[in-house]
């Protein structure tokens, strides 16, 4: 008879399995979730809420979300890959698919002409649906002349998202009071910028062991050959390396452009390349702002300043008849280290093996896609009532923490706050 250890790990190995068995098949159905951050947001999807317990209701929201689509932010990204396959055409080293590729890249180029990193059209639209979703499951929240504090960080796109979400909620009720505000003033929680961190995200150990971990899934052979009809160019002049990441680069990112039906880039790469693909760029933003143990896995703890400001203004608004609601927009630098820094749905994990985040579910496109949001939701009877309850949605889906709650997910706050204060008094600097 097995001992209860043996099976314990047989079941292990098993759901650990299936994770990487269940990445590599949604990347087969929907090549674009390879793109990691820069995939659009799952607008589509509904969830089924939990109901809360008995007589509490929704009185007051607090927020951070990431700007809606965009275009890439550097000229280079588009320029390297145009530029490559331009020269090997002049020496006629293109096949009909390779020139194929030329042309669409191109049209992205000129696309992108004078608005690398601004919001699409798409990114607005995303922000003004989240708003519509969080006005019709929360009504209660906005009622009458309810305030809402809006604030975003300083850059253009996270302006515009705010602006989506603000022109929204006016058109569903006039009658509400809306600050807004995007300013420096607020820079030192809604994009914090911790040196001493950011130094220390690839240390030694991190560096080998992201070399090692790519170099098991750098596979362009297959890629090139389609592409160029000289191998021996290509081994002579082509960077293979370079071009396959830019290449998806500017084929990931047209999901979130008007482009999206006419343009099909994503198609060059099998299911197979853009899961390998996914893989470096999960193990990246792993090591770079998960809690990697690589680096010594602080890296969350960037968003010290957000978590707490969170907390505070919460306590503060709580303390209010009808607080309304705090609306933050962003990056993703932010809103994914948050959840990490919070252990949201396990995203905490900590590990210096790369080759176990997936298997436990750390899977980034989950976390942070165009447009990703935390929502804190609370809950209580009446303004007296203080027993406060709140949940949290990622992406507007329920979430969970690592707190004891006979009700999750629903939370005490007076749990939240005690257990996070804790550890955010317990950090030391490296």
């Amino acid at each position: 008879m097995m001992s209860r250890s043996i099976v314990i790990m047989i079941l292990s190995c098993l759901i650990n399995a299936s994770y990487a068995q269940e990445v590599f098949e949604e990347i087969a159905r929907n090549p674009h979730l390879a793109a990691n951050n820069y995939c659009i947001y799952p607008d589509s999807e509904t969830y089924q809420y939990t109901k809360a317990p008995e007589g509490k209701r929704p009185f007051y929201i607090s927020h951070y979300g990431r700007h809606g689509s965009r275009y890439l932010s550097q000229v280079k990204a588009y320029n390297i890959p145009v530029d490559i396959l331009s020269k090997a055409d002049t020496m006629g080293k293109l096949t009909p698919l390779g020139k194929d590729a030329l042309r669409q890249l191109r049209i992205a180029r000129e696309d992108a002409q004078g608005r690398f990193g601004e919001l699409t059209a798409l990114g607005h639209q995303q922000h003004q649906h989240i708003i519509c979703r969080m006005m019709e499951h929360f009504p209660e929240v906005f009622e009458g002349t309810a305030k809402v504090d809006v604030r975003s960080t300083t850059k253009i796109r996270c302006i515009l998202s705010m602006g989506a979400a603000i022109q929204q909620m006016a058109a569903l009720n006039p009658e509400l009071q809306i600050r807004m505000d995007a300013s420096r003033h607020d820079m030192w929680y809604m994009n914090y910028q911790d040196k001493q961190l950011r130094d220390s995200m690839m240390t030694y150990a991190a560096q080998q062991a992201y070399m090692a971990f790519t170099q098991k899934r750098e596979h362009n052979e297959r890629l090139m050959g389609s592409l160029f009809n000289d191998s021996a160019y290509v081994r002579q002049y082509v960077d293979d390396g370079t071009l396959n990441y830019y290449l998806f680069k500017v084929a990931s990112i047209q999901q979130n452009t008007h482009l999206a039906d006419s343009l099909h880039l994503i198609n060059l790469f099998s299911a197979e390349e853009l899961y390998h693909i996914w893989q470096k760029e999960n193990a990246w933003w792993y090591i770079n702002y998960g809690p990697s143990l690589l680096n010594g896995g602080k890296e969350p703890y960037t968003q010290r300043n957000l978590l707490r400001r969170i907390i505070e203004e919460a306590d503060s608004c709580i303390m209010l008849e009808k607080p309304g609601a705090t609306l933050r927009y962003g990056h993703d630098t932010m809103v994914l280290p948050l959840t990490c820094l919070m252990d949201l749905d396990g995203y905490g994990f900590q590990t210096m093996d790369l080759e176990e985040i997936e298997p436990n579910g750390w899977i980034a496109y989950r976390a942070f896609p165009m447009a990703a949001n935390l929502q804190f939701i609370f809950y209580r009877v009446n303004p007296s009532d203080k027993d406060v309850l709140f949940k949290i949605l990622l992406n507007e889906k329920e979430a969970t923490l690592p707190i004891e709650s006979s009700i999750a997910p629903y939370y005490r706050w007076s749990d939240f706050r005690d257990y996070y204060l804790k550890k955010l008094d317990s950090y030391e600097c490296p």
